[in-house]
């Protein structure tokens, strides 16, 4: 992905989160130089993986397949392990109209995906086996605290307000319809690095044309500003 459209997918995505009354905390509108600037008071926030995300899954059609995501808050595997501390994580998502957040699952991470706002979420639904193939296996899921059930390959639908609950194992794929979606995600703590198991042989992070400056830093970037 080039820079500019980097930049541009957070400039929208700033005023898109606005719009919908969801207000991103200090760090969101930081640029390098304020980075640059930082001490070690702003460690968790480089370590945790905190901040702005942009992905095309290495595919280069960002408008088809990706998403842009920020993650407000998160913990470390340690706080699992002690159940001290942060055990949690809480990040937006904001899905275009028919902008594939393709096939994946998480083998640690329990996680509701909420809609927040803006059009309808398809979310399409399987089970992963032990070679991270889809099995036949119907899905129950808990929507606001009432079971569904589809069968394997099946969609829940969720309208502004509601939410799902996805286990790990289990296979998701949405996108947004009609409009954009500005969708909430609750879980417990996300290991971007380990716990990502995508479908197809595709790359969580994108590969970077540096044609301009950056308008901010994506959370994989700070070590090249921030010298604490």
């Amino acid at each position: 992905m080039n820079r500019s459209q980097i930049n541009s997918i957070i400039r929208d995505g700033e005023m898109f989160a606005l719009e919908h009354g969801f207000k991103l905390p200090p760090f969101a509108f930081w640029t390098p130089e304020d980075w640059a600037s930082k001490g070690s008071e702003c460690r968790e926030i480089a370590q945790n993986g905190l901040g702005w995300d942009v992905t095309d899954f290495g595919l280069s059609d960002y408008a088809n397949k990706g998403v842009l995501l920020f993650t407000v808050r998160n913990g470390k595997l340690e706080n699992l392990k002690t159940g001290k501390g942060k055990i949690y994580c809480e990040k937006i998502l904001i899905c275009k109209p028919n902008q594939l957040v393709l096939h994946h699952y998480h083998k640690s991470k329990t996680e509701d995906i909420i809609n927040r706002g803006g059009g309808t979420l398809e979310i399409v639904l399987h089970w992963a086996n032990k070679q991270n193939q889809f099995t036949d296996q119907s899905i129950t899921v808990s929507c606001d605290g009432t079971q569904r059930t589809v069968e394997a390959g099946g969609v829940v639908l969720l309208a502004p307000g509601e939410s799902i609950t996805l286990e790990p194992y289990m296979y998701h794929q949405f996108r947004a319809l009609g409009s954009a979606v500005l969708a909430g995600e609750v879980s417990t703590v996300n290991d971007d690095a380990n716990d990502n198991f995508f479908l197809e042989a595709v790359g969580r992070f994108p590969t970077i044309v540096e044609d301009e400056m950056p308008y901010r830093l994506l959370m994989t970037e700070y070590g090249t500003f921030y010298k604490p």
